[in-house]
């Protein structure tokens, strides 16, 4: 089989590898096509000091297991199973874990992958194959109406119109709330419901301070001097919720959290029954979100696409 594989910020598609072998409890998955994410990004630019196959957000048959036969999907934390964290059915939290295409677990940007089979959700007929590449995503947009509870009609900011920051906006549309995207692209207003407010240059450094008005505010925006600029638009007793990994260290005054108790929180993976029960029954839209194909010896050029400014979803396909 060919995998990309990722070392020092370099890709290098090898051929002829050995097809991986599942153990028990595993199955085999042969890829059909991946998306570059901005965490693959960050990899290839030495975020985790990582080697190996990246990729994580894929869709592809199960050859074995069983769901053998099947479109599948799956989960990326691949938990011990057997300490304390695991025991409170945290496995997104165990310490001994392994992450697909991340840390430990070699990842989608290969013919083919191993994942164990409580990992994998088949995939609905309903549901394109374009369309279950975001299901990682748009799992962890829905962590957050999991997370907390608000108020319909509530106020919520997400900052970020990238691809995450599109997908939680949709998702908080959804639970009721009344959403403002601040982006840096006005052309996305078109991917969004025309109930949520696209406002461009909102929070940029020469952007007048917010004044306070919202009471949930999403980071999605992957700018770590973006929360800063959040906060004053924040109200008393309000929650601003964390969706990226920063790799940036930022300095923020503190104290406006504590004074107007305000609360921060960080989320990362989600419920996949829920992102392709959605996927499933259209409430949800992503298609529109894919830039650009390339075939998998192409993944070079599939990165440096990706890592444009502004660019949105790009897949890489298995079959050439």
């Amino acid at each position: 089989m060919r995998s990309v594989n990722l070392e020092k910020g370099k890709l290098e598609l090898r051929q002829h590898q050995a097809r991986p072998q599942p153990g028990s409890g595993e199955s085999l998955i042969r890829v059909t096509q991946a998306g570059v994410c901005a965490t693959d990004l960050a990899l290839a630019r030495g975020y985790m000091a990582f080697a190996g196959v990246p990729g994580h957000e894929f869709i592809g048959y199960a050859e074995s297991g069983p769901f053998a036969g099947k479109r599948v999907v799956g989960e990326i934390n691949l938990a011990c199973g057997s300490c304390s964290t695991c025991a409170q059915s945290l496995p997104e939290h165990c310490p001994n874990r392994r992450v697909l295409g991340i840390a430990g677990q070699p990842g989608a940007f290969a013919d083919y992958l191993l994942l164990p089979n409580e990992n994998l959700h088949p995939v609905p007929d309903s549901v394109s194959d374009d369309a279950a590449v975001f299901t990682e995503p748009l799992a962890a947009a829905y962590e957050i109406p999991k997370l907390i509870h608000f108020r319909p009609g509530s106020r919520a900011l997400v900052a970020g119109d990238g691809k995450l920051g599109l997908l939680c906006a949709q998702v908080l549309n959804e639970a009721g709330l009344e959403i403002t995207v601040a982006g840096r692209h006005p052309e996305r207003a078109r991917l969004l419901p025309a109930a949520i407010r696209h406002s461009f240059g909102l929070l940029e450094a020469d952007s007048p301070v917010l004044q306070p008005q919202f009471e949930l505010a999403v980071e999605a925006s992957g700018r770590p001097e973006v929360l800063a600029r959040l906060i004053p638009g924040m109200l008393p007793r309000s929650r601003i919720v964390m969706k990226t990994t920063m790799e940036r260290s930022h300095e923020i005054d503190l104290a406006p959290l504590v004074i107007n108790e305000i609360s921060l929180e960080g989320s990362r993976c989600g419920p996949f029954e829920v992102a392709l029960a959605a996927l499933a029954e259209g409430r949800i839209q992503v298609e529109g979100m894919i830039e650009a194909r390339y075939p998998l010896a192409e993944a070079e050029r599939a990165f440096a696409h990706a890592a444009r400014p502004g660019s949105l979803k790009i897949l890489l396909q298995m079959q050439d």
